[in-house]
């Protein structure tokens, strides 16, 4: 048993992803619990959005002020905190009236989190990584008072997640340990999504061989000791990578994903499964888009999910879901690979069980409870848990 802050299940899971933000100042507890409290528990999206969006506002305008009498502490873990918020207020962007305000409040937060890694000290570097003829912007934000090639973790986000994001639950404990941390948007995510409309892809490979690439052209990394941490999705993306890309001393997948389609295939109704099977396209189409239409919440969290995927029919979304799974390349991962299994996982239950039985090179399952406070979905809650065991073990294969 854990306190709620909303019935509704995305809500109150975004309510607590925030307040496990507050371990590395990336939220304020007083923060979260006062604009929750202002919400409707039931799940109100134009509430939610400004609620957020006005505390975001209102955090970044007080950083300004920290920042115009350089105050720098102050301001850096100000403007952090407003682009945490500026994120999770665009978890419900699509679900009201004006969808079309994603863009102009992502920029919010992308400004506010360029403002954060500014103050960091030293400074983030902003970064772009040479990929197929473009690039994939990112950060690279260093420890103090160390020089010269250092161990370098890269962490991959998943389907939604904001920067923010990867920074609070993975890349602000890896500079705390020393580490070099670079945070990316690769195809799908984030910027490369909603500013230039790139969307996802399978074979993951072809996007971590680059930022691998880009790692060991620079003199302050350490070729030996990279790391690579996946979450949310990117517990499918990181094992498909490790089957390729073999310069990787050590990687974690939070959790492991064996095949991404069943996070969606178990909210279909069976008959609608032997449509697709049968290449049913039309009857698919048709069905599904009856259905989404029908339950306005269904269909807000239908385009923030399908998305990613690019331009595509349910029908043909589903046929690239069928993609994305290891089971053809499990037998080539050989990277040491942790593998996180939390209590009340929604998305993936089993997966890392799996994943990790699967395995045929080093690998290692660390469980998190409900009674360490530690359970669902990317431990939203347990960061301390987490941080202790997932960079203790990281830090044996990489030190």
């Amino acid at each position: 048993m854990r306190l709620r802050l909303f019935d509704d299940d995305q809500f109150d899971y975004e309510a607590l992803l925030a307040l496990g933000a507050a371990y590395r100042r990336a939220a304020d507890v007083g923060e979260v619990l006062a604009t929750a409290a202002r919400i409707t528990p039931g799940g109100d999206a134009e509430a939610w959005f400004t609620a957020w969006t006005d505390l975001a506002r209102r955090v970044r305008w007080e950083a300004e002020g920290s920042d115009a009498r350089g105050r720098r502490v102050s301001a850096g873990e100000g403007y952090l905190r407003a682009a945490k918020y500026f994120a999770t207020a665009l978890v419900g962007v699509d679900a009201t009236e004006d969808p079309g305000r994603l863009v102009p409040v992502f920029h919010e937060h992308r400004d506010c989190f360029e403002r954060f890694g500014a103050a960091s000290a030293p400074p983030a570097e902003r970064v772009a990584i040479p990929y197929e003829g473009d690039i994939m912007p990112g950060f690279l934000f260093s420890p103090p008072d160390r020089s010269g090639p250092l161990p370098t973790v890269i962490v991959n986000n998943g389907s939604d997640g904001a920067i923010t994001d990867v920074w609070s639950l993975v890349g602000a404990g890896a500079v705390a340990r020393g580490h070099r941390v670079l945070l990316f948007d690769g195809p799908g995510q984030q910027s490369m999504l909603f500013l230039r409309e790139v969307p996802f892809r399978h074979d993951w490979e072809h996007v971590i061989t680059p930022v691998v690439d880009f790692l060991l052209d620079r003199p302050d990394v350490d070729p030996e000791r990279i790391a690579l941490v996946g979450i949310s999705q990117g517990g499918y993306w990181v094992p498909r990578a490790l089957a390729f890309e073999h310069r990787i001393a050590a990687a974690v997948a939070d959790p492991g994903v064996t095949d991404v389609s069943t996070s969606w295939w178990r909210h279909i109704p069976r008959e609608m499964r032997e449509l697709w099977e049968a290449g049913e396209r039309d009857s698919f189409d048709r069905y599904m888009r009856e259905g989404i239409a029908a339950d306005p919440a269904s269909a807000a969290i239908w385009r923030w999910r399908s998305k990613p995927y690019g331009d595509l029919s349910p029908f043909d979304l589903f046929t690239e879901l069928d993609r994305y799974t290891l089971a053809p390349v499990v037998d080539r991962i050989t990277t040491p690979l942790l593998i996180t299994a939390p209590d009340g996982e929604v998305f993936w239950p089993g997966q890392s069980e799996q994943l990790h039985d699967a395995l045929p090179g080093p690998s290692e399952l660390v469980r998190f409870t409900t009674d360490e406070g530690a359970s669902l979905h990317c431990e939203p809650a347990g960061r301390a848990v987490f941080e202790q065991r997932v960079f203790d073990w990281i830090d044996e294969r990489l030190t």
